[in-house]
């Protein structure tokens, strides 16, 4: 396996990408996409970061993040992933216990790592938002990227709250 190099040692925006272990589907409950997404709001506002946009699917998550500061990125995926992963085992032992039942208890909720891509542009920007908003679509989950409930595709079309405060990096 190629080990890739993240580079957080300079002022850009950060498209990440994350997936479920094995590509499992544990994001198609709506309780779990809610943990994702209200842990991502805690982090932007605890390391003082701004959201462009993000998309949660049902076996992968999205986002595009910038930090005031450098060498942030991977402590705030590493506590993304770490709380949202605390959270999402506790609800699934709970509450949907026939599918948890059927994989290992010590098997992780997220693949090891991430996928980085450094944004130095608000072209690459908006197409790096472009192709988040419209992989509902294109997974045929949804006929707009707006009709997503778990994406900042609403916010962009008619300025509707997401759930985090999107803001372009300033």
């Amino acid at each position: 396996m190629v080990k890739r190099n993240v580079y957080d040692d300079v002022f850009s925006t950060h498209y990440i990408t994350f997936a479920c272990y094995k590509r499992r589907r544990l994001l198609d409950d709506d309780r779990n996409k809610q943990i994702v997404l209200g842990v991502l709001d805690d982090q932007l506002t605890k390391q003082n970061a701004k959201c462009a946009g993000f998309a949660i699917m049902p076996d992968h998550v999205h986002a595009t993040i910038w930090f005031p500061e450098t060498g942030q990125l991977s402590s705030f995926v590493r506590v993304w992933k770490q709380r949202s992963s605390f959270q999402i085992k506790r609800i699934m032992a709970e509450h949907l216990k026939s599918y948890f039942s059927k994989i290992s208890k010590d098997d992780p909720v997220w693949q090891p790592g991430y996928y980085d891509f450094n944004i130095y542009s608000e072209e690459k920007l908006r197409e790096k938002l472009e192709y988040m908003h419209n992989n509902p679509v294109r997974a045929g989950f949804v006929g707009s990227p707006e009709s997503w409930k778990y994406s900042s595709a609403r916010y962009f079309s008619n300025g509707k709250s997401v759930g985090v405060p999107i803001e372009f990096p300033g």
